[in-house]
């Protein structure tokens, strides 16, 4: 039996431990987009022809609707700070044990540029292909209203993105996995359709885009146990999704396929 995996009543809590933390976070959401997702499939409207909104405006107020981003970033941290706290050992902090840390700044930015990169220009490929194929909502990714702080919030809601889907998704759930005794093919698998799950509202476009994602950032992480790379380059990607969509005139947006 590899090293490091658990053994009888503690391979239970695991597994019921990791039930929690995924129904608390990111499986929820999943629930909900799988939900979602059939609800969209049977509107009499096509699905391509369907869209939604990401990041809205949550109030008419401008300083109450910051205070209700700002809520809704923080506590959306909270699963981030569950997972990390279950997976800290003694003597041993749960950042080090999934590189979460700025040990290497110039090696985890240059790789974050290079995932975002690989991920982040076929997924536009894809979301295009979904769309025009009509199996992908058009994705509103940042309605905001405009505001001096929109931009800042964007950026915000990126990295609170970033952190959770990385540190639960690529961190947590791959180590417990691995504790439970799954073998790789299956502890990547489920971590890359947990991660499409969650994204099915919008549509099989970025499902299937988010699987491919999934794969390539758990493969990653198996090799360097670094989340924090992942989250550089998921954090780019969310800003040039949420900052552009905020920023570009509608006719680009039009252009991109976009809005």
């Amino acid at each position: 039996m590899p090293a490091g995996v658990a053994l009888g009543p503690l391979r239970s809590r695991l597994r019921s431990e990791v039930l929690i933390v995924l129904g608390l976070s990111l499986g929820q959401s999943a629930v909900y987009a799988l939900v979602n997702i059939v609800a969209r499939l049977t509107l009499v409207t096509p699905l391509g022809q369907q869209s939604t909104a990401m990041n809205p405006s949550r109030s008419p107020r401008p300083y109450l609707d910051l205070t209700y981003q700002l809520l809704s970033i923080g506590f959306a941290l909270v699963p981030v700070a569950l997972a990390l706290y279950l997976l800290s050992e003694p003597g041993r902090r749960a950042t080090a044990r999934i590189g979460l840390d700025w040990r290497r700044p110039g090696r985890n930015l240059a790789a974050g540029v290079g995932l975002a990169a690989l991920i982040g220009v076929p997924g536009l490929g894809l979301y295009l292909a979904g769309r025009a194929l009509g199996i992908t909502v058009e994705v509103q990714a940042a309605t905001l209203n405009d505001h001096w702080w929109t931009v800042p919030v964007l950026v915000l809601a990126a990295l609170q993105n970033a952190l959770l889907e990385e540190v639960v998704v690529a961190g947590y759930l791959i180590e417990r996995l691995e504790q439970l005794g799954w073998r790789p093919p299956a502890v990547l698998a489920a971590s890359a359709v947990t991660r499409g799950a969650y994204h099915l509202y919008q549509g099989f476009g970025p499902f299937l885009g988010n699987v491919v994602m999934g794969l390539i950032f758990g493969q990653y992480y198996r090799r360097r146990r670094r989340t924090m790379p992942l989250v550089v380059a998921h954090t780019l990607i969310d800003v040039v999704a949420f900052v552009g969509y905020a920023l570009l005139p509608p006719g680009a947006l039009a252009a991109l396929g976009l809005g």
